[in-house]
């Protein structure tokens, strides 16, 4: 029989990991919840960690800023719609451009859907809040580079047709157009009040810019 005493849990164990990660994700729900009733520029710390259950002082154990969640948040929604694109996969050979275009724009429509009103609250903040720009620039940024590269991958098979020889800008311009449409912008969207079919449309538009401008294998 061994006399060795009895391990004792390590400080910060997995108890700890535990409580910290529900207070961590009840910060981010609250957040969520926040700006379903109000701008971003209206939430405060307090209000957040009213609406969490945490302290002041637990929020900021977790978050230097509000910011830093939207931050959280946003990444989130950007590692859903990776898995949702099962990460940004090429096109297979038994997947016609058709299937491609919808894979890629139903599951973005989807990380939208799910993380309205977040989604729509940033688009509605990136003119007036420096801080929110850059969030959304640089997540649109990595995702910009994961797509351009599935289609380069393409161009050099021989089987995609772009409109235009200027790849970066063109795979820009439809993503800005489909993150805009997504996000309910009134400029894009109008009067327009059925999702789906502004889906079917830019469905149509990433099919027509990338395999519609040439019809040479």
């Amino acid at each position: 029989m061994s006399t060795q005493p009895d391990a004792q849990p390590e400080p910060g164990g997995p108890a700890l990991r535990r409580r910290g990660d529900k207070q961590r994700q009840a910060i981010v729900q609250a957040v969520r919840e926040l700006l379903q009733e109000k701008p971003f520029s209206e939430l405060s710390v307090s209000a957040i960690s009213l609406r969490a259950g945490v302290a002041r002082s637990g929020f900021y154990f977790y978050f230097d800023t509000k910011y830093a969640v939207l931050a959280q948040i946003v990444a989130e929604a950007a590692e859903e719609l990776e898995e949702l694109t099962h990460y940004f996969a090429p096109r297979q050979p038994d997947e016609s451009p058709e299937e491609f275009a919808k894979r890629m724009v139903r599951s973005a429509a989807a990380v939208y859907s799910h993380n309205d009103p977040v989604m729509t609250a940033c688009n509605a903040a990136r003119h007036t809040d420096v801080e929110i720009r850059e969030i959304l620039e640089r997540q649109f940024e990595v995702l910009l580079r994961q797509i351009v590269g599935v289609v380069e991958a393409e161009l050099k098979a021989g089987t995609v047709h772009p409109i235009s020889d200027d790849l970066p800008t063109l795979i820009r311009t439809l993503a800005a157009t489909t993150a805009l449409v997504l996000t309910g912008d009134p400029l894009m969207v109008g009067r327009d009040s059925d999702p789906e079919r502004r889906v079917r449309v830019l469905e149509q538009m990433w099919l027509n810019s990338l395999w519609g401008g040439s019809t040479e294998s």
